[in-house]
């Protein structure tokens, strides 16, 4: 029997820096989306305040940090990264572990918005896009996750299948900014 080797999705693709601006793969820890059931917005807040000292992220916003962060992925939905959900949880939203399913970097440096700026129609300038504001957007043409996580720092989820294009088309905006300087 063959056996079998657990890869992450960027597996040999990254660390990349180009230029001043890194871009390395993230583990984030386990990855559940969290629905709350009809009518139990406040009580899941309250319980996910309790449990993992965060609220549920409104729209376009992230709570919590570094390795316990909520994330705003649709509406009436977020992603919660890092621990494993408490079991009180349960109680106020379907719970859905994802951590398989996506593929999460972070791009740094002092450049990283002029890099994005070529790849996503979403104005992602510290003026309007502060720490702790999270967009879906698409990236080229891949749906993508962006939350800004530092004054230079953004952390990037996209589909685990299109993790290989993500890295490709970041390095392609990486290298052309590097480029111009």
């Amino acid at each position: 029997m063959a056996e079998l080797i657990a890869k992450t999705p960027c597996d040999g693709l990254l660390p990349l820096e180009i230029g001043g601006v890194s871009l390395m793969e993230v583990d984030p820890g386990v990855m559940t989306s969290i629905a709350p059931c009809k009518g139990q917005e406040g009580a899941l807040s309250d319980a996910l305040q309790t449990a993992h000292g965060m609220a549920f992220p409104a729209p376009n916003r992230a709570t919590g940090k570094g390795g316990a962060r909520a994330i705003w992925f649709a509406r009436g939905q977020a992603m919660l990264m890092g621990p494993a959900p408490e079991a009180s949880l349960a109680a106020n939203a379907a719970l859905t572990d994802q951590s398989d399913a996506w593929a999460v970097v972070t791009l740094e440096g002092e450049g990283a918005e002029d890099v994005l700026a070529r790849l996503v129609p979403v104005d992602l300038r510290n003026a309007v896009f502060k720490r702790g504001h999270t967009a879906r957007t698409s990236m080229m043409h891949m749906p993508s996750s962006i939350t800004r996580i530092g004054a230079n720092t953004f952390l990037i989820m996209t589909f685990r299948s299109m993790a290989q294009t993500l890295v490709h088309d970041l390095k392609t905006a990486m290298e052309n900014l590097a480029a111009r300087s």
